[in-house]
């Protein structure tokens, strides 16, 4: 099946910005079919992993996230740009390209022993996914998996998350 999802990954030249290759997954979304099997896809390999949470990494991450959580059984817990979320929250800044950012968790939204999946579109330097690792384990979480659509396998991401926890990029490019 990832496949017939790959052959629905839209590339945009140039997007946002020059020499980029932007792998669009819209297409994907725009079909039923095409998004269940994509939840499918980012689900299964976690169903025995006794997940209790899934935490979705703004703004992408939000997408598929809570479906992966409803097919899990579990609840969904958003991972957020500084200043975003209401009430109390835990905050992890890190390093871009040029400058740094963070990100936000609710201080409640993770409980002691908390088996967390955590899921984004795509995993390219593996900075954001790496930040809310040290979300998930500051908040005293366990990150028991990392789901992606997909990966640019060219940035290298996956060896920066350092969990040791299974990772599944379902479309590599």
């Amino acid at each position: 099946m990832p496949a017939r999802l790959r052959a629905a990954v839209r590339t945009i030249a140039d997007f946002p910005e020059k020499g980029i290759l932007f792998r669009d997954m819209t297409p994907i979304l725009a079909s039923s079919e095409l998004l269940r099997i994509a939840v499918r896809e980012l689900s299964e390999p976690f169903r025995d992993l006794n997940i209790t949470r899934v935490a979705g990494i703004e703004s992408r991450g939000f997408i598929l996230g809570p479906m992966i959580a409803d097919v899990l059984g579990t609840g969904f817990i958003p991972i957020r740009k500084a200043g975003k979320l209401p009430a109390q929250t835990l905050n992890e800044s890190y390093d871009l390209e040029y400058g740094s950012d963070s990100i936000e968790v609710h201080t409640d939204a993770i409980r002691p022993g908390d088996r967390i999946l955590i899921h984004d579109d795509v995993i390219a330097t593996g900075g954001t996914a790496s930040a809310a690792r040290r979300l998930v384990e500051k908040a005293g979480g366990i990150v028991a998996g990392y789901s992606f659509l997909i990966e640019i396998q060219d940035l290298g991401g996956v060896p920066h998350l350092g969990s040791g926890a299974p990772v599944l990029s379902v479309l590599p490019y």
